[in-house]
């Protein structure tokens, strides 16, 4: 190889790890034209990118060096914090102020890596006044901040909409007192499958909403991405906040053929995508063997086997931004 090659080689390289770097400061404040997720320029942007597993179960990973590993290495442009509520050793309702601490671990790390943060109340319940507690506080302490994106219910399981779309508005409001700009992501019912439900009767009054559909290539099949597909032409912008590749139990085997499907299907779509998630738990979905470092450098050695599949999946992908 000649110097002249070899130079060419290092400035892109030096381009590569720039343009990750500086993710945020390129792209700044997100915002929702029609269905589409769009920068500050107004150019489609596609976030790519790792949910931490409850914050309840495994603190340890919430920390800033965990989130600097998952941007440097497995080339994640955006994080999921995901604050579990009422289950686990440690949830929000027993323990507000530990639980605040590791989801802010997580936001500080976002921001001071580059990279968009998902701040997740990660609950299959309606708890209405802790949550408008919860994000009041956050976003009037992150509000300012264009890396911060508000997911203001995850899961719902036997909701009706309109038990949902009445909690999302009351949160909603709250959130825009502070944030007026900040994308927020509303779920649907059904463990947020029944997408098609939103698309008929959306939130009305805000902008820079989105809406969350789950898959696990498992489980969930075609249906589920036709489902989604009708409702982005019904106008509804779509968000893709959890996601894998065995079955909905978040364990079995992992189906390769089907999850590769789904990755086209977001990607020809442009669908932002996260997947499940940094943990260590004895099960398929989990990416980490009890091995792993609390705060990121882990070997080959020390991901199962959907943590290598999902690392060689954002590190394919992080090439399109």
């Amino acid at each position: 190889m000649n110097v002249k090659s070899k130079i060419i080689i290092l400035l892109f390289l030096f381009c590569c790890y720039f343009s990750n770097a500086q993710f945020v400061k390129h792209h700044g404040q997100l915002q929702v034209v029609g269905t589409q997720l769009v920068d500050k320029n107004g150019d489609a942007i596609v976030l790519r990118g790792l949910s931490f597993g409850w914050h309840s179960f495994w603190p340890r990973f919430y920390n800033e060096r965990a989130v600097n590993w998952l941007k440097k290495d497995f080339k994640c442009n955006v994080v999921r914090a995901a604050m579990g509520i009422e289950v686990g050793d440690r949830p929000y309702i027993k323990e507000p102020v530990f639980s605040k601490e590791k989801i802010e671990a997580v936001i500080n790390g976002a921001i001071k890596s580059g990279i968009y943060v998902i701040i997740d109340w990660h609950s299959h319940n309606i708890n209405l006044k802790e949550s408008k507690e919860f994000f009041a506080a956050m976003s009037k302490k992150y509000g300012k901040y264009p890396n911060v994106i508000y997911e203001v219910y995850n899961e719902p399981d036997y909701e009706t909409w309109e038990e949902v779309k009445s909690y999302s508005e009351e949160v909603i409001k709250v959130i825009r007192e502070n944030g007026p700009d900040n994308i927020i992501l509303v779920g649907c019912p059904h463990w947020d499958q029944d997408i098609h439900l939103p698309a008929t009767n959306p939130i009305k009054g805000y902008d820079n909403l989105m809406y969350t559909m789950h898959f696990y290539a498992g489980t969930h099949e075609k249906w589920l991405r036709d489902r989604t597909d009708e409702a982005i032409k019904s106008g509804l912008p779509v968000f893709v906040s959890e996601s894998a590749g065995m079955e909905a139990t978040g364990d079995g085997p992992l189906n390769y053929v089907a999850w590769q499907e789904y990755i086209d299907w977001m990607e020809a779509r442009k669908l932002s995508w996260i997947t499940w998630s940094v943990s260590d738990k004895e099960e398929s979905c989990s990416i980490l063997k009890k091995s792993a470092n609390s705060d990121g450098n882990w070997k080959h050695e020390d991901l199962k086997e959907s943590g290598i599949k999902v690392r060689e999946l954002l590190r394919k992908y992080a090439i399109k931004k």
